[in-house]
């Protein structure tokens, strides 16, 4: 009989543990994104977008990226210029990831045979990480766990100047913290959260939620 009841107890245990796995693939993306404009409305402006240090060619990666913004732009209004020189707007675009950072954590203790996730914010500003679910074993009834895990921050900076008198129109910056390194992976979603109700109020700070499918 004592078998039987762990045996059963352990099946549940996966279960939750499932349930917290698939929790964790399907929760929202959340990136801090600060922004300040004066756009004025898209009436098919052209832009070009160009790296923000114009010392750096424009990679591959680069190109990829800017693919993206250019995506959110055409859907807002504006049109690709057929030639860079006689864009009317130009796009400055930065981005990059920082390396791995360790976080240390506590969790609340449950029951021998199963577990249960941490959720929190953790870092230190301007990086941000958002929810997610983290199962575990625990060892005690009520024992706070301590744990640690590795983070790392990544950005998308996207800035607009009026090409005919180069004065600024937008500045934005979408930061946010992953526990996986995977750049690629991350900038599709933290383009669509700098460009969420683009342009947005003269000035603000939030946190954005992007959908786990964008």
């Amino acid at each position: 009989m004592p078998t039987q009841f762990a045996a059963r107890h352990l099946k549940i245990a996966a279960a939750i543990a499932g349930l917290a796995l698939l929790g964790a693939c399907t929760s929202p993306f959340e990136a801090r994104v600060q922004s300040f404009q004066t756009m004025p409305p898209a009436q098919g402006q052209t832009f070009t977008i160009k790296p923000a240090d114009s010392s750096q060619p424009a990679s591959l990666e680069f190109q990829s990226y800017a693919n993206l913004v250019a995506a959110e732009l055409q859907q807002l209004g504006f049109r690709p210029a057929v030639a860079a020189d006689s864009a009317e707007l130009h796009v400055l675009m930065d981005f990059g990831a920082g390396p791995g950072r360790e976080r240390i954590a506590t969790r609340p203790g449950m029951a021998p045979a199963w577990g249960w996730y941490g959720r929190g914010w953790y870092g230190r500003s301007p990086m941000w990480w958002g929810s997610f679910y983290d199962p575990f074993w625990g060892s005690s009834w009520n024992q706070p766990e301590v744990y640690s895990f590795t983070i790392y921050p990544a950005f998308l900076e996207v800035d607009i100047i009026r090409a005919s008198d180069m004065t600024p129109l937008f500045e934005g910056r979408a930061e946010t913290t992953t526990r996986v390194n995977d750049l690629p992976a991350t900038m599709p979603k933290l383009v669509n959260a700098l460009f969420a109700d683009f342009p947005g109020e003269p000035a603000r700070s939030k946190v954005v939620r992007v959908n786990p499918a964008n």
